[in-house]
């Protein structure tokens, strides 16, 4: 067993390191985060350094590398910026599901688009009427010859105002039983007639990752859009979350992270009765209890990052890494916050960004209860 990464991999993490350094400043991403607007001009040079689907094949303008190398800079550029570093990760979210389902035509249209700094993409999965509950939708589409009709609304949906595609999950069966048998994917290209975006503004965190409502109405999609097997819709996008909660929980180690740097640093130098607040033991203590969650997070992440590499689905791992990651960004936030005391609830201070950023992790991509659900199945299983 080795737990030491190879040399490409230390390359990847060195040259995300680098970029965040050098490329997320302060001011953009206290600029970015007020008027919650998305870092096109930065998107744009991770793509060109290939940082942006790193995973994808080369023939699609990835790197041919794996989930753990994608991990990798996932957490460096969320340790650096959360608000930065969770917008730019986000830009290719639910193009896996092409990747892994999508026709060969649908991988040269699409991901190329993805990885060049040409499109961002978007999964349309969440519903008014059904939040965590994936397994009967709304959404209708109805098979018309050659083409799909949709009509239907998805909400709290990432980079809606902003892709350029969405991969819709629908309900093509409404007669299934279980319901859930009878969903199926489609692309829906953001010109199509009848496809109104209506962004959501005043959220608590992640504000330069821009969130929104798509309404369907009428949308005419041809059959070539269609994602993977008709009718088996959810079942890939139950395969896309074991994929998509490693880098959740990858965010989530980042961000982590990140707020631990800022809380040491600060403790290191801030003067309180005539010391250094580290020399107090509560301090301390507060120090090794972070940085021993941190690290077991981390664990967690590579270790469900290097299992889905070896082509194994296991939603009790990937349940598992973002279910106490993010339980972990969470907390390592909040005492980040409180060691800088008032300091630390000003937003010109990126603790109080990290502490706002932290909270989605537990949210999107299934709520931490629908992650103990999924452990829990397993157990009983």
């Amino acid at each position: 067993m080795d737990f030491e990464l190879n040399e490409t991999q230390k390359d990847i993490q060195k040259a995300a390191h680098e970029f965040a350094e050098k490329e997320f400043t302060k001011e953009l991403a206290l600029e970015l985060d007020q008027r919650e607007e998305f870092p096109f001009d930065l998107w744009q040079k991770a793509c060109k350094l290939g940082f942006i689907g790193v995973h994808f094949p080369e023939e699609y303008g990835g790197q041919g590398l794996g989930v753990l190398e994608n991990v990798l800079i996932v957490e460096e550029f969320c340790r650096k910026d959360s608000t930065l570093g969770v917008a730019l990760t986000l830009s290719d979210f639910a193009s896996e599901l092409i990747l892994r389902f999508g026709s060969e035509e649908q991988k040269q249209k699409y991901l190329t688009q993805v990885t060049g700094g040409k499109a961002v993409s978007a999964g349309a999965f969440t519903e008014p009427e059904h939040g965590s509950d994936i397994t009967s939708m709304s959404t209708r589409a109805v098979k018309n010859r050659d083409f799909y009709v949709i009509n239907g609304t998805k909400t709290l949906i990432s980079n809606a105002t902003i892709a350029k595609f969405f991969i819709v999950l629908c309900q093509t069966n409404p007669e299934a039983k279980p319901t859930y048998r009878g969903q199926t994917l489609l692309i829906v290209e953001r010109e199509t007639e009848g496809v109104e975006i209506t962004k959501i503004s005043g959220k608590m965190g992640i504000r330069a990752s821009p969130t929104g409502e798509i309404s369907l109405n009428n949308v005419k999609v041809p059959k070539e859009n269609l994602v993977g097997e008709e009718n088996r819709g959810f079942y890939h996008t139950l395969e896309f979350f074991d994929e998509s909660r490693i880098e959740i929980a990858a965010q989530a180690l980042g961000i982590a992270q990140g707020a631990f740097d800022c809380a040491l640093k600060y403790a290191k130098e801030r003067e309180q009765f005539g010391r250094k607040i580290i020399e107090f033991q509560i301090i301390q203590h507060k120090l090794a209890d972070m940085i021993t969650k941190i690290e077991t997070a981390r664990l967690l992440t590579y270790k469900a990052a290097w299992n889905f590499d070896q082509g194994r689905i296991d939603p009790y791992l990937t349940s598992m890494a973002k279910a106490y990651a993010s339980r972990v960004a969470v907390e390592v936030t909040n005492e980040t916050v409180q060691i800088f005391g008032g300091y630390g609830y000003i937003g010109e201070n990126k603790v109080e960004r990290f502490y706002r950023d932290a909270k989605i992790t537990e949210i999107y991509e299934g709520t931490t209860e629908i992650q103990k659900n999924t452990i829990t199945r397993t157990l009983l299983s």
